[in-house]
């Protein structure tokens, strides 16, 4: 199928969907998120943010949920250039003046993975690249040993933020449609445009806080 023409029908697909309630919404969701990673996979071998730019914005909002960046009001008690990691909002605030942030939307650890703290950015990588843990592999055989930077199927995306020295970051993704779920193994997880801005404001040695706390911004 022409990639227009299947644009075409996801949209017409996301217009029914917004209609549904919440259980009727799951496996027509999965058929979405199919049909729009079929064509943004195209885009994503040439410019993996702006593949997942398009993703979001087809995907951004509704259901009571923002799934797009946005800038809001904050706690001034946050210096400047502190990142706050609500997985109650299901939000990462980046503090860019006193009173406000830039409010991005992410995907939160499931289950046993769940954790909260207070630490610093390590360092930072541009097309990081992936080994899966021990652990990982054990439940998922199928897993790689290795995912080489760049690639378009990397878990990572096309950048990440370390978290102290301990395995988590702030991270990119090659699963879009999982921003906004409970999903991850402990990680930070956005949108690759998303963290492709999120990037350049964070500096090495910033402030992370990490909370189950709910914030009135959002």
């Amino acid at each position: 199928m022409h990639p227009l023409m299947l644009l075409g029908l996801v949209l017409c697909i996301k217009k029914e969907y917004e209609k549904m309630n919440r259980t009727s919404k799951q496996p027509v969701l999965m058929i979405i998120a199919v049909m729009a990673m079929t064509f943004t996979m195209t885009l994503s071998m040439t410019n993996t943010a702006k593949a997942q730019d398009l993703f979001s914005a087809l995907f951004g909002g509704g259901g009571g949920f923002s799934k797009g960046k946005s800038q809001v009001s904050f706690s001034s008690r946050f210096p400047r250039g502190t990142v706050v990691v609500s997985f109650g909002d299901r939000r990462l605030y980046y503090i860019n003046k006193r009173g406000s942030a830039l409010s991005y939307p992410i995907a939160i650890p499931k289950g046993s993975a769940r954790w909260s703290g207070n630490s610093r950015i390590s360092q930072k990588r541009v097309n990081p690249s992936w080994t899966p843990t021990a652990s990982m592999r054990r439940e998922n055989p199928k897993l790689p040993a290795y995912v080489p930077g760049g690639h378009p199927r990397n878990p990572l995306g096309v950048r990440a933020l370390y978290i102290g020295s301990s395995l988590y970051r702030i991270h990119g993704t090659d699963a879009p449609w999982t921003i906004g779920e409970a999903v991850s193994k402990g990680c930070i997880r956005m949108y690759n445009d998303h963290v492709v801005d999120l990037y350049p404001r964070v500096r090495v040695g910033a402030r992370v806080i990490v909370t189950w706390k709910k914030f009135k911004s959002v």
